[in-house]
C-alpha cells in the first residue's frame, strides 16, 4: 500500500554522488522532551496529549533514496571561421570555454559541465517548504543523505539488500522535507538524527504500522474519540481529540496496546492530508469536556505515557498548533505549572482555553476561519 522508496548505495566521492531521498505522498508528534503530562495523547488531566492523530486509514510511505541523476555531457562548440563566438550556455550553465582566433583548423574547445544546483544534485525540485532551508540545514541534510544507507542497513539487519531495497515510510511528497524533521529535531545534530530515523524503522517494523491500519476497531469504543475536520488559514489538517467521546473509560483502556494501535492508525490518517511541499504540520485540537481527575485508571495513564513516547520519538516536528479547549480549571492550572520546565518552543505551541464556546471560537479563529470551526466550538462548519 504504500509507495516504496529506493535506496542507493553511496558512491565514490563525487560532486553530485550524495544518496537521494525523494518520496511519492502525508502529519506530528512533538519531538521536544516535554514531561508525558502534556505529551501523550490519552485522555488524562496532567497528562495532554502528544501529537496529531488517525484511524484505520493506509497511507503510500516515501521513497527514501533515488537514482542520482546522470551528469550533464557537453556539447562540443561550434568550428570558428573567422573569429569564434562564445558558446551559448543556458541560465544555469557554467560560463564557455575561453574564445579562440580563428585558424585554419579550427580547435573544438567544449564548454565546461553546468553545476548543478543542490536540487538537482540531489533529484528534487525545490519547494515552499525547502526554499525556507538555512545554509545550516542545507550542509547538515547532505550529511544526512549520505548516511541513509547505513540507516537502513542498521534498521534492517535480517535484510542483506537493506541498502538498495525499497524502504517504507510515511506518504510524503519530498523526502528533504521528511528528513529536515529528524534534523530539526536533534537541533542539527546529524549523530542524533540518524539515531532518531533509525530507531524509528526499526519501531514501525516492530509495531505493525501496516496491519494497524488495517485493523477494524469497533466504533462503539473508538469512534466518538477522534476526527478530522476542516483545516487552517494555511490548510493544514485540523485533528480533534475528544477525550470525553466515550464516558466508558474501561471499554476504551482495558486493552492499552489496542489503544495504541488505533491512536497510532488514526495519526496515519492525518498524515495522509500533508502533501510535504506546502504543508507539512497539523493543528489540533484536545477537548476535554466530560473529563476529570477521577476519570484516570492505571490504564489510562499507561496508555497516555506510552503515546507521548511514540509520538515522542516517531513522528517529529508536525504540530504546528495545540489547543486544549474545554479544560476544567484545576486541569488549566496544572498545565501552566509545567512552563517552566517545558522547552519553550514547545511551550509556545500550546494554548489553553476554557469551557465558554465564545471563548474557543475566538481563540481558534487566530488561525482557522470561523467558517472552518464546528459549531460546537462556535464556529460556522457542521463539523461532527
Amino acid at each position: 500500500m504504500a509507495a516504496p522508496l529506493a535506496a542507493v548505495p553511496v558512491p565514490p566521492a563525487a560532486a553530485a554522488a550524495d544518496p537521494v531521498v525523494s518520496a511519492a505522498g502525508a502529519a506530528e508528534a512533538e519531538t521536544a522532551t516535554a514531561p508525558a503530562a502534556l505529551a501523550d495523547d490519552a485522555p488524562q488531566p496532567d497528562e495532554p496529549a502528544s501529537e496529531k492523530d488517525v484511524d484505520d486509514a493506509t497511507k503510500p510511505a516515501a521513497e527514501l533514496v533515488e537514482s542520482v541523476p546522470e551528469p550533464v555531457v557537453p556539447a562540443a562548440a561550434a568550428p570558428a571561421t573567422e573569429a569564434a563566438a562564445p558558446a551559448a550556455v543556458d541560465e544555469e550553465s557554467a560560463p564557455s570555454a575561453t574564445e579562440t582566433a580563428a585558424v585554419p583548423t579550427p580547435v573544438e574547445e567544449p564548454a565546461a559541465p553546468a553545476a548543478p544546483t543542490e536540487e538537482k544534485a540531489v533529484g528534487e525540485p525545490s519547494n515552499a517548504l525547502t526554499a525556507q532551508f538555512t545554509d545550516a540545514e542545507k550542509s547538515t541534510l547532505k550529511e544526512f543523505r549520505t548516511l541513509l544507507p547505513e540507516i537502513f542497513a542498521t534498521a534492517y539487519p535480517d535484510k542483506a539488500d537493506a541498502k538498495t531495497a525499497p524502504i517504507t515510510l510515511w506518504g510524503v511528497a519530498k523526502t528533504s522535507v521528511v528528513l529536515m524533521k529528524f534534523l530539526r529535531a536533534r537541533n542539527l545534530n546529524v549523530a542524533e538524527a540518524k539515531t532518531m530515523l533509525t530507531n524509528t524503522l526499526k519501531w514501525r517494523q516492530e509495531f505493525g504500522i501496516e496491519a494497524a491500519l488495517k485493523e477494524e476497531y469497533p466504533k462503539d469504543v473508538f469512534g466518538s474519540l477522534g476526527y478530522i475536520s476542516g483545516k487552517d488559514k494555511q490548510g493544514r489538517p485540523v485533528v480533534y481529540n475528544v477525550y470525553g467521546g466515550n464516558k466508558d473509560m474501561n471499554a476504551v483502556f482495558s486493552d492499552v496496546q489496542r489503544f495504541l494501535r488505533w491512536r497510532v492508525a488514526f495519526m496515519e490518517k492525518s498524515l495522509d492530508l500533508l502533501d510535504f511541499e506546502t504543508v507539512d504540520q497539523a493543528v489540533q485540537v484536545h477537548d476535554y469536556a466530560g473529563v476529570s481527575m477521577s476519570s484516570r485508571t492505571p490504564q489510562s495513564k499507561q496508555a497516555a505515557s506510552e503515546a507521548s513516547k511514540i509520538f515522542g520519538d516517531h513522528y517529529p516536528e508536525l504540530l504546528y498548533k495545540k489547543y486544549f479547549v474545554n479544560v476544567p480549571t484545576l486541569m488549566s492550572f496544572i498545565f501552566w505549572t509545567f512552563k517552566a520546565i517545558l522547552p519553550a518552543k514547545t511551550f509556545a505551541k500550546m494554548s489553553v482555553v476554557g469551557t465558554s464556546t465564545n471563548s474557543i471560537r475566538d481563540t481558534l479563529k487566530d488561525v482557522i476561519d470561523v467558517k472552518e470551526i464546528p459549531k460546537r466550538y462556535g464556529g460556522e462548519a457542521e463539523g461532527f
